[in-house]
């Protein structure tokens, strides 16, 4: 993926690591359009770093049908597509309650990843140096027990991922997985939590890679090799329990 000169579409993108992306793609001399369900904090975004937002919720069919027409009626030459939009909450699997939390989870970060990328998919198909950036998490291939759905939905995105990539080789569509570490933003409440990456470290580090490597499959920052490798380097059960314990 080329890192500049890109019109870029972010589902997510008001707060943490899309917002940080946001800036970091914009700086780079792209065009960079993000979406949130909060049109007061699209506008405040828009006023105080000028990037433009239009009101989308993913989990909703309706509403990415709209974000679609909008986005590449007003932004003709979009490119890429970011799916960044996504949720992370604490489950107790003893409790049969959580089982609405589960499908919310499913809803946003599954199934409106899956959406996104079938509404775009054909338009990219269309457009010079098209990419698709999914963004998946280190818990994708060792899950955190506590946030078991969160976990899930990051592993199906990996392997999503990895058949789309399959099925459209024959195609110019680059598709490229993100997968963060555990990284200091509002997610589950990591601002403070030390043993989480500094944000601006992982998007220094993250944006790096994606300019130094163009063809990469997959952008990993070095703090995620912990629980990527896990199995292939045959440690996936000490990783496990060092995660969970």
């Amino acid at each position: 993926m080329k890192t500049t000169g890109n019109t870029i579409f972010m589902t997510g993108g008001t707060s943490g690591i899309g917002l940080g992306l946001a800036r970091k793609f914009r700086d780079l001399g792209n065009t960079v359009i993000i979406s949130g369900r909060r049109k007061d904090l699209l506008d405040q975004i828009a006023a105080e770093d000028g990037i433009e937002g239009i009101t989308l919720d993913v989990a909703d069919p309706d509403s990415i049908t709209a974000a679609f027409e909008t986005v590449t009626t007003q932004y003709p030459d979009l490119n890429v597509v970011v799916t960044m939009a996504g949720i992370m909450q604490i489950e107790d699997l003893h409790d049969p309650a959580h089982l609405a939390t589960a499908e919310q989870i499913i809803d946003i970060n599954l199934l409106g990843t899956i959406r996104t990328i079938t509404a775009f998919t054909p338009y990219l198909l269309k457009q010079p140096d098209p990419a698709i950036l999914t963004v998946t998490s280190g818990l994708a291939f060792v899950p955190l027990v506590i946030t078991p759905t969160y976990s899930a939905t990051k592993a199906a995105i990996h392997s999503y991922t990895q058949s789309l990539r399959k099925q459209l080789a024959d195609t110019p569509l680059q598709v490229i997985e993100v997968a963060p570490p555990a990284v200091r933003t509002a997610l589950l409440n990591q601002e403070n939590d030390e043993r989480a990456m500094p944000l601006d470290e992982y998007l220094t580090e993250t944006v790096e890679l994606l300019q130094q490597h163009p063809g990469a499959d997959e952008i990993l920052v070095n703090r995620v090799r912990f629980l990527r490798d896990a199995e292939r380097e045959s440690r996936y059960d000490a990783t496990f329990t060092a995660l969970n314990g």
